[in-house]
């Protein structure tokens, strides 16, 4: 997947859908979010090069793009992105592992 593909879900939207939360983020807002998810993650993975970069990249926008398919509102995706990205700045000394959808924050509901 790459970083562009981060507008609305693809598919004919009926107006009965633009309550959805996900359908009034837009893509600049989400672009803006991997791009701190991406300055997040270089102060905590070794990135080395263009290559490095790329791949740190290609798992922020993993991440987003997961949990912006999990998450019930607009209010729960901020919250999630924002609560896994304390939980990395908070924990020194330790690499993280890639962001999965099956550990805590996949079932931490409000």
């Amino acid at each position: 997947m790459d970083s562009n593909h981060l507008g609305p879900a693809q598919g004919g939207e009926s107006e009965v859908d633009a309550g959805d939360w996900r359908s009034q983020l837009q893509p600049e807002s989400r672009h803006r979010i991997v791009d701190k998810i991406i300055e997040t993650l270089k102060r905590h993975l070794p990135v080395s090069g263009p290559e490095g970069l790329s791949e740190v990249r290609k798992i922020a926008v993993r991440f987003e793009e997961k949990v912006h398919t999990v998450a019930t509102s607009q209010s729960d995706y901020l919250r999630k992105i924002s609560l896994r990205m304390l939980t990395m700045e908070t924990k020194p000394g330790t690499t993280p592992a890639l962001p999965s959808m099956s550990g805590p924050m996949a079932s931490n509901q409000p």
